[in-house]
């Protein structure tokens, strides 16, 4: 038994160093297919918006100046959703640290 666990041991490591076995990322992985870039996009632009229009109409009704926050939240949501969107397709190279 002893010497299996040394040949698999050997065998980790000779994968690792010849780049066979990659660590697996952590969160914040691209989707892959289409359909997970259309639903994500989706997600970012829609839940933006509803943030918003949320922050908007609580601001509006307890400060009572509708329809003026809730219009420029309105906006801000919009623009946040598309820069969001943005940063999904063109992503900033990570730097690596070694």
């Amino acid at each position: 038994m002893n010497e299996r666990d040394g040949f698999e041991e050997r065998l980790r490591q000779a994968r690792s160093q010849r780049g066979l076995d990659k660590p697996p990322e952590k969160g914040g992985a691209l989707p892959q297919s289409p359909w997970g870039f259309g639903l994500r996009a989706g997600v970012e632009v829609v839940s933006a918006l509803v943030v918003g229009i949320v922050i908007g109409f609580l601001l509006d009704r307890w400060l009572g100046t509708w329809p003026w926050l809730f219009l420029v939240f309105f906006v801000l949501g919009s623009v946040a959703g598309v820069l969001n969107v943005y940063r999904l397709f063109n992503p900033r190279p990570r730097s690596r640290m070694q």
